[in-house]
């Protein structure tokens, strides 16, 4: 398993298009992707899940991927949120 916590620095934090490309990234993966906030858990490929989060701009998430191809997940979620993927 890889984790990562990380902090949102775009606009809107993980709302509605955030979530969506979030989701639609994810979902090129097998592994399993799960993101907690404020002791909440979503999974990363689902947008209803992850809009329940209320993540906004400068919240520290946590991601956790497990599965056969968690490194390529990790690797392009990761560097995607750095690089502002989320306002897109």
């Amino acid at each position: 398993m890889k984790a990562l916590d990380i902090k949102l620095n775009n606009q809107s934090g993980l709302h509605a298009r955030p979530a969506k490309n979030f989701m639609i990234m994810a979902k090129q993966f097998a592994a399993d992707i799960s993101v907690y906030y404020m002791g909440k858990k979503a999974n990363g490929k689902s947008m209803i899940s992850l809009l329940t989060l209320g993540a906004e701009s400068g919240a520290q998430i946590r991601i956790e991927v497990q599965g056969e191809d968690e490194e390529d997940a990790f690797m392009a979620l990761k560097e995607s949120i750095e690089q502002g993927f989320l306002e897109d």
